[in-house]
């Protein structure tokens, strides 16, 4: 229903000379997209409180209504005489829009509140259109687009998502902000969260865990305050870049997610050991950048110092979990066996502090964009680790932009992850048998085959001489019977 305005809102962003990439082109439509959701949920409250016979005060007043600059209207068609264009429309989104939005960070109530979030995201972002009539044309575009229903926006969702994900394969590092689905979707099956527990991101990019996890949790069984509860008190998370800060936002948004608790912050500016048991969550689902190279400042929040941003975020995460709670992280592979001391520390302190039962090691080419080989590190916080059980992900083919993962692929793991079964593809490593002074967690699989030693440089040749003197005995041999 909406691909088609989707499609004509890209072809107007081509000729914008002020849109360079798939990144821009995102957050320039993340921000207008947001203005119409706000204004169709405005319309359902105010409705609503008309039906009940209540007052409604407005978020976006006068002028700055959607229906007053974006769309105006006369007789419910929309009014070209009234419609702002060109230089006069770009003026007022710089010199009066968003300054007027950006302000409700100072006046909101709470972070939590929907008013603190369009001040955040409207502080944050900047307008990148140069020219009004492309910018009238978009508004356009958006203003047939609804947000009333589920479906509606389940649909505006899906399309959204394709976005994002285009953006984080244009990236030099596609897991930036796109993390594939199927492995989200795994993960979450895994850690298996309930309706009344926490989910917490701390490095949560375009959201696609909350997202997927509140897909998860939604069903049409919730009662009332079931579902006040997955809306308020359920999906937490904290976000350092505003790009990716705004792109989570209103991907959660269009979920159904309507005032989203995300924090724009560097989580890794949090000492770790100042994080008390009212910060901490039930869930924790999480892909955190990997590289980096984090300043001497920030390495002093952690116990165990290094550069690696991923490492910090893995004690953040290990700390921030509740006694009893599970966790599910996206990881590099060379963790497992670096041999560097804070390789070697971290590996001993997840073993101690948490139950690390299962390693999922995902093949190449599972995130696009980026060469990277990545394993899923899944533990529960509350008891040290006895065994460890490996799953070698196996999909039967390379994986690339035209063949990506899919839930198929993983549902032999979801299936045997319940009992830890054994298998071609599985195995058991007891902590018993572990190095205790490397504590090197390497994926090497008992079930393959192993490859037939290379012969040494000495055995090769004396194979060959061997053959050429059986060679000039037989030529002798012939010489003699002629």
């Amino acid at each position: 229903m909406y691909e088609n305005a989707f499609n004509k809102i890209e072809r107007d962003l081509r000729a914008e000379e002020g849109i360079a990439n798939e990144l821009d082109y995102v957050e320039q439509t993340s921000w207008v997209l947001f203005l119409k959701y706000l204004h169709d949920l405005e319309t359902e409250r105010s409705d609503r409180a008309e039906l009940d016979g209540e007052d409604y005060t407005p978020i976006i007043e006068g002028e700055f209504n959607w229906d007053k600059w974006a769309a105006p209207k006369k007789d419910s068609e929309f009014d070209h005489n009234a419609a702002r264009i060109g230089d006069d429309l770009i003026k007022f989104v710089d010199q009066e829009l968003f300054p007027y939005l950006g302000s409700f960070r100072q006046s909101a109530t709470s972070p939590q509140t929907i008013q603190y979030k369009i001040g955040e995201v409207f502080t944050e972002l900047r307008n990148k259109f140069r020219s009004g009539y492309i910018l009238r044309d978009v508004l356009e575009a958006v203003d047939g687009l609804s947000f009333n229903t589920q479906a509606e926006r389940h649909e505006l969702s899906q399309l959204y998502e394709t976005r994002i994900r285009r953006m984080g394969n244009a990236g030099r590092n596609g897991g930036e902000y796109y993390t594939p689905r199927p492995l989200i979707r795994a993960m979450i099956k895994v850690t298996a969260p309930k309706i009344g527990e926490t989910i917490y991101d701390g490095a949560v990019g375009s959201a696609g865990f909350l997202c997927e996890a509140y897909d998860y949790l939604r069903t049409d069984k919730l009662s009332a305050s079931e579902y006040e509860t997955l809306q308020a008190k359920t999906f937490f998370g904290q976000e350092k870049k505003g790009l990716a800060y705004i792109i989570g936002i209103m991907n959660m948004v269009l979920h159904g997610i309507e005032a989203p608790n995300l924090i724009h912050s560097n989580t890794l500016n949090e000492n770790v050991m100042d994080i008390q048991e009212k910060d901490r969550h039930d869930i924790i689902l999480a892909n955190p950048p990997f590289g980096g190279g984090e300043r001497r400042e920030v390495q002093q929040n952690f116990p165990i110092r290094t550069g690696e941003t991923a490492y910090l975020f893995l004690q953040h995460f290990i700390r921030k979990l509740k006694a009893g709670g599970r966790a599910a992280v996206v990881i590099k592979n060379t963790f497992l066996s670096n041999t560097d001391s804070a390789s070697i520390a971290l590996r001993k302190e997840l073993l101690e502090a948490a139950e690390l039962h299962t390693i999922l090691d995902c093949p190449a080419g599972t995130f696009q964009g980026a060469v990277v080989r990545t394993v899923v590190l899944f533990f529960d916080k509350g008891a040290p680790t006895r065994d460890i059980w490996y799953y070698q992900l196996n999909p039967g083919r390379s994986l690339g932009k035209t063949n990506p993962l899919n839930d198929d692929d993983l549902s032999e793991f979801v299936k045997l992850q319940r009992t830890r079964a054994p298998g071609l593809n599985s195995w058991i490593v007891n902590r018993a048998d572990l190095d205790e002074g490397t504590y090197d967690l390497s994926v090497k699989n008992p079930n393959t085959p192993e490859a037939e030693a290379l012969r040494s440089p000495e055995e090769i040749i004396s194979d060959m001489l061997a053959r050429d003197a059986e060679t000039a005995q037989i030529l002798e041999d012939i010489r003699g019977m002629l």
